[in-house]
C-alpha cells in the first residue's frame, strides 16, 4: 500500500510541477509544437517561397526563379527555429534549460542564415559561367567551390561561437599539428600547385582531347585540386596526379587546326617513270583542288618519289585534312585511298609487296 502512495506522490508531483521547470501542460505545448512543426514544415517552406515568387515572377530575370527554388530547403527549417523562439519568450529565460533552448534557437538561426548562402551560391552559378571568356571553365569551377566550402567554414565558426568556443585558439593550437601535416603531405600540395598551374596556364581546358606519352591519352573530364579525370577513348575513366603534367609533355589533339596524312605507296619496279609522274600528278592535282585538304605556305602537301625500296618504289603521300574532327578526318582519308586507288588501276600500275627473287646458276 505504500509502494502505491508513493507512486501516486511522483505522478501527482510531475503533473503539477513538471520536469526541468516545466509542467505537464507546458511539455504538451512543446511536443505538439514539434510535430506540428515537423508535419508542416515543408508545406510552410513552399507558401512562403510561392507568395515570393508571385512578386518575382514580375521581373524578367531568371536568376531570382531559380533562386527561389534553392532556397527551399533551408526554409524548410524555419517552422522549428520559431518553436524554439516561442519556448525562450513564453517559458522563464533564467532557467539552465531556457538558456540552453536559446542557444539551440541560435544555432538553429545560424545554420539557417549559412544555409541561405550556400544554396544561393547555384542559381549565381550562372553569372560565374559568364566570366568563361576571361578566365577558364576550371577555374571557374574552382572558385565556385571555394566560396561554397568558405561559407561552410564560416558557418561551423560561428556555431562554435554561439556555444562559447573560440576558433582562434583552436586555430593556434593546429599549428604544430598543420606543419607536421604539410611534411607529410608534400605530393598533396603539389598537385594542388600543379592543378592551379595548369589552370592559369591554360595548357589544356575540360573537354579537350589530350595525349601524355608514356601514360594515357583521352577526354580531360574534370580538373580537381589533386588529381585530373581523363575518359579514354574505350570510355575508361583515370585519374592522374596533377604533378604529371608539369613534369610530362602533354599533347592537345584538340587545339590541332588539321589532321596530318603520310603514307608510304609502294609500286612495282616494273613501273615506267611516265607512270609513276602521271601518278604522282594526278594525286597532287586532286589534293590541291579538294575542299578536303588545306594546302598552303604552312600546310604543305609532297607527293614525291621517296625511295628505292627492296621490294618496290616508295611514293610519299604527305598532306593535311582541312578538319580537326575525327569521323570527317576518317571519311576523307577513305576518299583519297579509293582515288589513289582508282588511279593506280587507270594507269596501269600495281601495288607492290615484299618479295624475292631467286636466281639459280646453271654449272655448265
Amino acid at each position: 500500500m505504500e509502494f502505491l502512495t508513493n507512486l501516486y506522490s511522483q505522478i501527482y508531483e510531475v503533473i503539477k510541477y513538471g520536469v526541468f521547470g516545466f509542467n505537464i501542460f507546458e511539455i504538451f505545448i512543446i511536443i505538439v509544437s514539434f510535430i506540428f512543426a515537423l508535419l508542416f514544415r515543408e508545406l510552410f517552406a513552399k507558401s512562403v517561397v510561392k507568395k515570393i515568387k508571385k512578386l518575382v515572377l514580375k521581373t524578367n530575370n531568371k536568376i531570382d526563379d531559380s533562386l527561389l527554388n534553392s532556397l527551399l530547403p533551408p526554409f524548410k527549417i524555419l517552422p522549428i527555429v520559431l518553436v524554439f523562439s516561442l519556448i525562450t519568450i513564453i517559458f522563464d529565460a533564467n532557467s539552465t534549460l531556457a538558456l540552453y533552448f536559446q542557444k539551440i534557437n541560435k544555432t538553429l538561426v545560424t545554420i539557417f542564415v549559412f544555409w541561405l548562402f550556400y544554396q544561393s551560391l547555384t542559381p549565381f552559378s550562372v553569372l560565374f559561367n559568364n566570366l568563361e571568356k576571361l578566365l577558364t571553365k576550371a577555374l571557374i569551377i574552382w572558385i565556385f567551390k571555394s566560396l561554397k566550402y568558405l561559407i561552410i567554414f564560416l558557418g561551423i565558426v560561428a556555431v562554435l561561437e554561439v556555444w562559447g568556443i573560440k576558433i582562434g585558439p583552436i586555430i593556434a593550437g593546429l599549428g604544430l599539428f598543420g606543419v607536421a601535416v604539410a611534411l607529410g603531405a608534400q605530393d598533396l600540395f603539389k598537385n594542388l600547385i600543379s592543378g592551379v598551374m595548369i589552370i592559369l596556364e591554360k595548357r589544356f581546358h575540360i573537354g579537350d582531347v589530350i595525349s601524355i606519352p608514356g601514360h594515357t591519352e583521352g577526354t580531360v573530364e574534370h580538373i580537381g585540386f589533386r588529381s585530373t579525370l581523363i575518359r579514354k577513348f574505350d570510355t575508361t575513366p583515370i585519374s592522374m596526379p596533377n604533378y604529371l603534367f608539369a613534369e610530362a609533355p602533354i599533347l592537345n589533339l584538340s587545339n590541332r587546326t588539321n589532321r596530318r596524312i603520310n603514307w608510304i605507296i609502294g609500286l612495282e619496279y616494273s613501273s615506267t617513270i611516265g607512270q609513276i609522274k602521271k601518278f604522282t600528278e594526278q594525286i597532287e592535282t586532286y589534293i590541291k583542288e579538294s575542299k578536303d585538304f588545306t594546302v598552303n605556305e604552312t600546310y604543305k602537301s609532297y607527293i614525291r618519289i621517296d625511295k628505292f625500296n627492296d621490294s618496290s618504289i616508295d611514293i610519299l603521300i604527305y598532306c593535311f585534312s582541312s578538319t580537326n574532327d575525327w569521323e570527317t578526318f576518317l571519311e576523307i582519308k577513305e576518299k583519297l585511298a579509293v582515288e589513289i586507288k582508282n588511279k593506280v588501276e587507270e594507269l596501269g600500275l600495281v601495288f607492290a609487296y615484299p618479295s624475292q627473287s631467286i636466281y639459280i646458276e646453271k654449272n655448265i
